[in-house]
């Protein structure tokens, strides 16, 4: 059996995808721009069919299946974006599995039932995945809700501390390092551009002004450093709901807000009781060995 198989993890703020052989072997890896499979908001689509694009002009030939996690995903939209991956990487509906992101990382690390899992780019929900296919979420409910522990929850507490600050005292006095990160990736300190990054409806603009915050943490500002501290503490509350809910198992903890700084997760550690779970691995890779499994399974 030759041919090559494909995975992809896609979220809101990045894309990563990897391709092995029939073997198993990593014969690509790449990254592409983060979209979302709601297709709810203005430019949803066309951020989707941007980033399909430029994996599919990154693949080698012939593909034997596909296996792709989509932030927001549900499968009512099988179709619709089954069609996108047809046109932009010639992968038929056929030897395509599509799911949530998240449920794929739980399906890289853990069969069901045998863990936890606490995600963490710019939104965070726990999980846990049962062996007779339900699932228990946690959190997740989205920044205008419960997003807490997120990259884009990082960010807002941000700027809502500086516009306190600057309410309070007219200036942002010991918070001015984090103000000068901030702005900078935003672009400008006028109130116009900030409001309109956070109220434009891009989730992963906003998540990403948590890196700012992590390089002001890095630089020793002591609001940045507590709001890193927040969300750790918010993400080990996920991991011990999930543990009361859902049985004494171990937490796996994932995703861009643990690369954030080494805060993030000596917080989590120090509230998990030795149950946290830091595994360095490549859910895109990972993907395409389960896409790879399976194929074989049904070839047999």
């Amino acid at each position: 059996m030759g041919g090559f198989f494909l995975g992809c993890d896609i979220g809101g703020t990045g894309a990563r995808f990897a391709v092995v052989d029939a073997a198993g072997n990593p014969v690509r890896r790449g990254t592409a721009s983060g979209a979302s499979a709601l297709l709810a908001a203005p430019g949803d689509r066309a951020r989707l069919e941007a980033s399909f694009k430029r994996i599919g002009a990154s693949l080698p030939h012939p593909h034997n299946a596909a296996m792709i996690g989509l932030s927001g995903y549900g499968p009512e939209a099988f179709d619709d974006i089954a069609a996108l991956v047809m046109q932009a990487m010639g992968i038929a509906a056929g030897g395509l599995t599509l799911m949530d992101d998240i449920e794929l990382a739980y399906r890289v690390l853990f069969a069901p039932g045998e863990g936890h899992l606490v995600s963490a780019g710019t939104g965070a929900i726990g999980s846990h995945f049962r062996p007779d296919g339900s699932r228990l979420r946690v959190g997740g409910r989205g920044l205008m809700i419960d997003d807490a522990g997120s990259g884009g929850s990082i960010a807002l507490a941000a700027v809502r501390a500086l516009y306190r600050r600057l309410d309070e005292d007219g200036d942002y006095g010991d918070m001015a390092g984090l103000a000068a990160q901030v702005f900078e990736m935003i672009g400008s300190d006028d109130w116009a551009e900030v409001k309109r990054l956070v109220y434009g409806g891009d989730r992963g603009r906003i998540g990403a002004l948590s890196l700012a915050v992590a390089t002001a943490a890095d630089a020793g500002d002591p609001c940045a450093q507590g709001l890193l501290e927040e969300a750790g503490r918010e993400l080990a509350r996920l991991g011990n709901i999930l543990i009361f809910r859902a049985g004494d198992l171990p937490v796996a903890f994932v995703g861009g807000v643990l690369r954030l700084s080494p805060v993030v997760g000596e917080t989590i550690a120090a509230h998990l009781d030795g149950r946290a779970l830091f595994p360095e691995v490549d859910i895109a890779e990972g993907a395409a060995q389960l896409a790879r499994r399976a194929f074989q399974r049904q070839s047999e």
